[in-house]
Order: C-alpha cells, then structure tokens, then sequence
C-alpha cells in the first residue's frame, strides 16, 4: 500500500490555516497543475489529483474534522477525489480555473452586453492653464457605429440571421473527457465569432463589423489647479459596447509643461529673483511676478541672499474648491562682474570704514575648517 502525504502538507498549509487560507492555497496549486495548463504531463495530473483530493477534505468541515483526529484511517473511503462535484467551493474555484483557460463549464461567463473598452488620451498644456483652468479640443481615432448599416454589419437591404453553429449564444460547449472526469469547456464560435449572428452579405463599409474606425473630437473642461499626471474622465466617450451594452469612458491625461520662471510644489508657488547689493543692503520695494501679474513688496534693509519672502494666496487654487497656496519668492543678491576701478575703490572704502579686511570672511572660512580638522 502506497502511503498518502498528509493533506496540510500536499496543500502547503498549517493545521490551524482558516479556511480562506486553505481555499488560496488550493487554488494556486490547481492553476498549476491543471490537465489543460500541462497537456500530456503525467506528473501534473497526478499533482492535480492529488491537491484536489486534499482540498476536498479539509474544506469540508465534517471531513477536517475526522482527518484531523484519526488522519487518513479516519476517511473511511471517503477522501478520495470525486471529480467536480465534491468539497465547498469547488464550483467557484473550478469556474475561476476554467476562465483562466478560456472555458467555464459552470455558466460564469457573461453572455450579456458589456460595456466598451475604456480609451486613454494625454493632452500637454501650459503652466498657466494648470493654474487657471482652460477648455481644449482633442482628436483621437475610435469604433463608432457603422452609418451605412447602423451597426447590425449587413449590407442595407440584407438580414442578419442567428448563427447554426451557437443558436444564438456565441458560445459553443463541448466536453473533454480526463482521467478524472468529464470537464465541459465553453470556447467561442469561431463561426460568428461570439455575436450569435451570421451575416449574409457584409456591409461594404464596415466589412461586417457593425463599427468604423473614424476621428473623434470631444471638448475637454480642464479645471484651475490641475497637476502634471492628473486624470479628468468623460463617461461614455471610449469604445462602443457589445450586444448593445454602453460605451467606454474616456481617461484624459494631463501633461503639463515647465515655466520658466515658476516651479510648483503641491498648490504652492516657487521663483527667485535677483537683487543688487544696494537693494539688499539698504532695503528697497521690488516687483515680483506672480501668476496673476505683478506686485509690490518691500524688503527691509540688509536683506540676506537667499532669503525667502511668502506671499499669501499668490499660489494655485485647489480644484475642490480648498482655497488657494502661497508665493514664495527667493531673493539672490547678484555680485557684479565687471567693476570699474572706481567702483573697486568704493568698494575698498566700505570695507575700511567698517572697520573689516575684505578678506576677512575668507580668513574667517579657512580658519573654522583648521579648527575642525584639528
């Protein structure tokens, strides 16, 4: 006598695994080792039948709890695999299998209309359009309804008739026979192609599609505060359904281009502007460009580099309506390049007066890395 693998084991499960547990655990090994994943694999049948087997008993309460007592003296003959019918859940875990193959012997497939395929599009806009909102034009091709045949792909003046190969249904089911048991597979027909109709004389326009490919334009609302990647949806302008279910939606991609002068960090606002060493030192009312133009704002006397100034409410408003960000606006001061000598003696003058080598900050910097290499 052959002896069996314990049943947690063969389902690579503990014996305390809730029964969503051991559900998952079968499942995975069942895709794995499906007949018709490995086609001619002894091996995987027999791996196949055996997590089956297992599965069998320990999602059966009553079983589980027998095997768990006397293990498999306890089953009596009744751990055995019984094809499709046995253990909870088989149903639902074999339809899942099944659909992942291309068939579905339990009626899971959905031979109602069904909603068309969703279409994505990208559209670039300004900095400004971001912050301000706009309304643009897009162009892109998608199925339409065929004009010429109104859809049905028969050639007008022409009837469109049940397919005899599905009767209608669009499905044609046949049955494998395998080691273990019958299995009913649902494959499309490949006469009508899953319609459930047969045309007769194919419309010229549409070649029997019932659709055209043609260039659609759809006016598209972008609001005040979008960002670069965000998403606007237009329900029912993507692709056209089947058996006369609805259309797609169409995802708008937002794509915005950089400025030149403003960078943006969530709703807030960023730039720099250069300043003289005049304007730092003494203080001075400067103009500072913002979205909606420019302002006044004075900066106080001595003025650092890389000071950072808020203005309040100078940002992007928020799409939802949550008020607006700031401004923030960086001030450099600018050393200028070229002196005259005259300027230089100036320059050297300031420095005496304030009583400072105009190296000292220099010396200063060199002696501070001395002190912390020491």
């Amino acid at each position: 006598m052959v002896s069996k693998r314990d049943y947690y084991e063969v389902l690579g499960v503990d014996k305390g695994s809730s029964p969503e547990d051991i559900k998952r655990a079968y499942r995975k090994l069942a895709m794995k080792y499906h007949p018709d994943k490995n086609p001619g694999d002894a091996s995987a049948e027999a791996k196949f039948k055996e997590v089956s087997e297992a599965y069998e008993v320990l999602s059966s309460p009553d079983k589980k709890q027998r095997y768990d007592q006397f293990g498999h003296a306890g089953m009596n003959g009744q751990g055995g695999f019984e094809g499709f019918g046995g253990g909870a859940g088989f149903e639902d875990i074999f339809g899942d299998i099944f659909d992942m193959f291309g068939g579905g012997g339990f009626g899971r497939r959905n031979r109602g209309p069904q909603k068309g395929a969703d279409v994505k599009y990208e559209t670039t806009i300004t900095f400004e359009e971001a912050a301000f909102g706009t309304e643009t034009t897009i162009q892109f091709h998608k199925d339409e309804t065929c004009d010429t045949c109104d859809g049905t792909g028969a050639k007008p003046g022409t009837s469109v008739k049940t397919c005899t190969d599905c009767n209608g249904s669009g499905e044609v089911r046949f049955v494998q026979r395998t080691p273990l048991g019958q299995i009913v597979n649902v494959r499309p027909c490949t006469k009508c192609h899953g319609s459930g109709k047969q045309v007769e004389v194919p419309c010229s326009t549409c070649r029997g599609k019932g659709v055209e490919r043609k260039l659609k334009k759809v006016k598209v609302k972008i609001p005040a505060g979008v960002d670069n990647g965000s998403v606007i949806s237009l329900r029912g302008e993507g692709e056209p359904g089947l058996k006369g279910g609805p259309h797609g939606d169409l995802y708008v991609v937002i794509r915005v281009m950089d400025h030149n002068l403003f960078e943006r960090e969530g709703y807030n606002v960023y730039c720099e502007i250069p300043i003289t060493f005049a304007q730092a030192a003494l203080g001075d009312e400067l103009e500072v460009p913002t979205l909606e133009g420019k302002v006044k704002y004075k900066i106080p006397e001595g003025t650092q580099s890389g000071t950072v100034f808020r203005l309040r409410g100078r940002g992007i408003v928020h799409p939802k309506g949550h008020g607006k960000g700031d401004q923030f606006v960086k001030v450099v001061v600018e050393v200028p390049k070229k002196l005259s000598e005259r300027q230089k003696d100036i320059i050297r003058q300031f420095a005496a007066e304030s009583g400072e080598d105009v190296h000292e900050q220099r010396k200063s910097f060199f002696e501070k890395v001395k002190e912390a290499l020491k």
